[in-house]
């Protein structure tokens, strides 16, 4: 009966945790969307780098000032070696997420996106020397021709965008996998893994951010007409940050990096649905399809990777 008990509350709170994954997730890509379309700030850098910095010093303040969790420690070395590599690829990722925002829909973005769990087999194959069932490869080709239908009619299509996308994709299963690793080896919990890695990534974004984009953010902040506002919103997005990059270590510390790309493809729509309701978009059936088709290979991708 008590094994029973903890089997059912295992299961219940990964759902939780899916689901409020979701919900941080969502918000974010609507936020920045918003952030680059609306307020005009197009500087995906800094944009990022105001997240890590949120991400720092609410780890700071959740594990040393409120005490709420433990700090784990972890050796010097340890830390250069495990945790600064998918520091280095977490920024990747975030700013590739941003730099697709800037230039296609939250649609577009969130169909290539459908592509992670296929980099995902992918990479784990050539690098970690893992075998797929053959079924899994042959799930590979409709998620791919999914992708490229919609690519082919996207009324937005953007280059720069699409591959930003396209290479994000890659940067987040090379995230997953490590991620997973890192935390069910060395028994890290979601707060910890934000506390270790996004001071690593400030650090590395910071200097890019100051000298690529600082002149540009400088005259953002002299000729924007409603500076305060557009702060608020600024720097909300990196609270809400924060939260998400808990949650997603959450996710995959309560779960595997598998079940989070096969749940983040159920998120789609529910992104999709709100990005139009936001930013109307011209929708065509087709890519409508194509979306349809590279989530459902997808998930039955992650179903078949779930029980083989």
């Amino acid at each position: 009966m008590e094994e029973s008990m903890l089997c059912q509350w295992s299961v219940i709170r990964s759902l939780l945790a899916i689901l409020q994954w979701w919900d941080f997730n969502v918000t974010v890509i609507i936020i920045n969307k918003w952030i680059f379309q609306k307020l005009d700030f197009k500087f995906p850098l800094s944009v990022s780098c105001i997240h890590f910095i949120s991400s720092a010093i609410g780890a700071y303040l959740v594990i040393k000032v409120l005490k709420l969790k433990p700090l784990i420690l972890v050796d010097p070395e340890d830390r250069w070696r495990r945790i600064f590599p998918m520091s280095f690829i977490f920024c990747i990722n975030i700013v590739l997420g941003n730099v697709s925002l800037r230039y296609i829909p939250v649609s577009f973005m969130q169909t290539i996106k459908s592509f992670t769990p296929a980099t995902t087999v992918i990479l784990q194959w050539l690098f970690w020397k893992k075998y797929f069932d053959w079924r899994i490869w042959a799930s590979l080709i409709p998620i791919v021709g999914g992708i490229l239908v919609t690519s082919m009619i996207e009324l937005s299509f953007n280059v720069l965008g699409f591959f930003a996308a396209l290479f994000g994709c890659l940067a987040t299963s090379t995230k997953m996998i490590l991620a997973e690793s890192l935390l069910h080896g060395y028994k890290f919990d979601g707060i910890n893994t934000v506390y270790y890695m996004a001071p690593f990534a400030t650090m590395i974004l910071g200097i890019p951010a100051v000298l690529l984009e600082g002149s540009g953010v400088v005259e953002w902040i002299r000729t924007c007409p409603s500076l305060f506002s557009s702060l608020v919103i600024i720097l909300g997005s990196g609270v809400l940050a924060f939260c998400l990059n808990f949650s997603i270590f959450y996710v995959i510390h309560s779960t595997t990096a598998v079940t989070f790309n096969v749940a983040g493809n159920l998120k789609v729509a529910v992104a999709v649905t709100c990005s139009w309701l936001i930013f109307p978009e011209p929708l065509v059936h087709l890519g409508c399809l194509g979306l349809q088709e590279a989530r459902r290979s997808s998930g039955e991708q992650g179903g078949r990777k779930i029980r083989s």
